[in-house]
């Protein structure tokens, strides 16, 4: 009887031992699961998307034809933000004077930003900060005539009116929408077209 009674206080040691040791591994689990959930909701690729942080004064612009055309094209944004254009597109490039809008267009159709100031309100070192803030890929700089503010960055279907060069969005910008996917062909050449005048880089 003794015997039975101590083999019976070893199985029950026994089995809470193991109680003890499966509530042990599963808190241990539990807290790696969420800890794991935590580093994928904070980390992810490290940008934060815009329907978390949407860019403020964005605006954008729909049913914009992508098709080829000869000569001139009436836009209806200033500078325009797609549509129709040329058979070539603009060199990606930094300009020190104003290109020819329906070879930016085809550009934008590419994936590009165009960022567009006006030469008689950005000089001098806003002007060189603009120019430091290029990429050297997929982004055109250029004087424009006639704008609607100091700085406006565009990109197919989207644009964004700026006044000061040292504004945080204009990188927000092109690092949200260039080579985007709502342009019609993102990833297409922003090379081996034309340049426009006053090519500076």
């Amino acid at each position: 009887m003794a015997g039975s009674k101590a083999a019976n206080k070893g199985r029950q040691a026994k089995a809470k031992g193991n109680r003890s040791r499966l509530y042990i591994v599963g808190g241990i689990a539990a807290l790696l699961a969420i800890s794991l959930i935590v580093f994928i909701a904070t980390s992810g690729s490290g940008k934060v998307s815009s329907a978390d942080q949407p860019i403020e004064g964005v605006k954008t612009f729909t049913e914009l034809t992508p098709q080829h055309v000869n000569g001139p094209v009436s836009y209806p944004q200033t500078p325009p933000a797609g549509g129709d254009h040329a058979q070539a597109w603009l060199n990606c490039a930094i300009y020190a004077e104003p290109v020819p809008n329906e070879n930016a267009v085809h550009s934008l159709e590419h994936g590009a930003v165009w960022i567009t100031y006006d030469p008689a309100l950005i000089t001098g070192e806003q002007l060189n900060t603009l120019r430091e803030a290029i990429p050297n890929t997929y982004v055109i700089l250029s004087p424009y005539q006639g704008l609607p503010s100091a700085i406006v960055a565009s990109a197919w279907g989207v644009q964004l009116q700026v006044s000061q060069a040292n504004d945080p969005r204009i990188a927000a910008f092109i690092e949200e929408y260039r080579e985007s996917k709502l342009a019609p062909e993102p990833g297409a050449p922003c090379s081996g077209g034309v340049d426009g005048p006053g090519k500076v880089s």
